[in-house]
């Protein structure tokens, strides 16, 4: 790992690990779901989006024994993985706005529903963080 950060050696914290870039695989799958349905589920798909960069990057985490507090920040949590790991930069840049769709879309009011090409962009971002993650972690904790 670039840093100089060394990994938990605690088997526990392998399966920590999986645990949460597994959750992150299914959201992935989630959003696939929710932007294959007829009509498009666009709302559903895009939080599911934020979900699986939210809990890709929170397992890489875990892995090196970082703490992080409760937060939907990806920026936040991404600056943490960052100081682990440098080359995750550009990935996590562009995950940096999934973490409005937290919240945005999910309650009535304007706008009501993204567009979707905004839908495909999250998709193809939320993809991309937790292949990025799951490359750099052990195969021990990948899902």
């Amino acid at each position: 790992m670039k840093g100089g950060s060394s990994l938990a050696s605690d088997p526990a914290v392998y399966v920590e690990t999986r645990s949460w870039l597994h959750k992150a695989s299914e959201d992935v799958r989630a959003a696939e779901v929710a932007r294959a349905a007829e009509p498009p589920l666009r709302d559903a798909a895009v939080f599911h989006c934020q979900q699986a960069a939210e809990k890709a990057i929170k397992g890489f985490l875990t892995l090196h024994a970082r703490p992080f507090r409760k937060t939907h920040s990806i920026e936040e949590i991404g600056e943490l993985a960052v100081a682990i790991d440098l080359s995750l930069r550009p990935v996590i840049d562009r995950a940096a706005p999934l973490a409005e769709y937290a919240w945005k879309f999910r309650y009535p009011g304007i706008p009501d529903e993204p567009a979707l090409d905004e839908v495909d962009q999250a998709i193809a971002v939320a993809r991309e963080v937790v292949r990025e993650i799951i490359a750099r972690v052990p195969a021990a904790a990948r899902p």
